[in-house]
């Protein structure tokens, strides 16, 4: 990745590192919930974005 990035590819790093979390606890705590876990976890060593 170079250290001089045009906007757009910026921008889509951007989203991907807000998207990388995990979900909230009172998503967990709602009744009935079976959401456990962020099933879209990246790790940037394991998987790449193909930017």
């Amino acid at each position: 990745m170079p250290s001089h990035k045009s906007f757009r590819t910026k921008q889509k790093l951007a989203k991907a590192q807000r998207q990388n979390r995990p979900i909230p606890q009172w998503i967990r705590l709602r009744t009935g919930n079976t959401i456990r876990y962020n099933a879209k976890r990246r790790h940037w060593r394991k998987s790449r974005l193909g930017v």
